[in-house]
């Protein structure tokens, strides 16, 4: 059997699960994604663990939410700088949808 190749028809290996973020836009909303769901979890502990853990759990949230957004917009900026046609997260979306 050839290197990075598979049995399955797919070909659903890693390495070409990686291949998918290779565009711009995909990286994007994977990026957006993941700021959503440390929000979200943030807030849900902030209001569903009591005490001090829940405070910590929620600080803890918030900045990892913030440390993506930051990653997102070096991200952003470093991609205009190339002749890549992305439009924004809302523009991809419609894109796909």
């Amino acid at each position: 059997m050839e290197r990075g190749k598979t049995l399955d028809k797919r070909n659903t290996t890693p390495v070409m699960a990686l291949r998918s973020l290779k565009d711009f836009g995909t990286r994007s909303a994977v990026t957006h994604i993941m700021m959503a769901m440390t929000g979200i979890a943030g807030v849900a502990s902030a209001l569903f663990i009591e005490g001090i853990v829940g405070d910590i759990s929620f600080v803890a949230f918030i900045n990892f939410t913030a440390g993506l957004w930051v990653a997102q917009s070096v991200h952003s900026l470093g991609n205009s700088y190339t002749d890549d046609d992305y439009d924004g997260m809302f523009g991809y979306i419609r894109d796909r949808v």
